[in-house]
């Protein structure tokens, strides 16, 4: 998953999840919710011009700080709540999968709140 596209048929999989553009059209905001009432909450942010392409998720706090602490390419939220909230640059250091599980949390963790 290096491209905004595969990134976004992915997350646009998940039930009941839409795409917005609440902060402008260079940040792309997936969230759970009712698009036609203009609610939902964000569970993934994809900067659009980033290069590499930079996706942010919600995480548990604990799991926040193991990840960038085991990869450098996992940092604090970017604009984000730092503690509940990772930027991980798609550079190929973690594979496909684990961003997968990584997008999967974030939407349990947003859809269970």
């Amino acid at each position: 998953m290096k491209t905004h596209e595969e990134v976004e048929e992915y997350l646009l999989s998940y039930a009941n999840t839409w795409l917005d553009f609440p902060f402008g059209e260079e940040t792309s905001v997936y969230k759970i919710g009712h698009a036609e009432t203009g609610g939902g909450k964000m569970f993934a942010l994809i900067q659009n011009d980033s290069k590499p392409l930079r996706i942010s998720l919600k995480c548990d706090p604990n799991l926040a700080e193991l990840l960038r602490e085991k990869y450098e390419t996992v940092v604090p939220g970017y604009h984000l709540n730092k503690k509940h909230w990772n930027t991980i640059l798609l550079t190929g250091q973690i594979d496909d999968e684990e961003i997968k599980d990584f997008i999967r949390l974030s939407y349990n963790l947003v859809a269970e709140a």
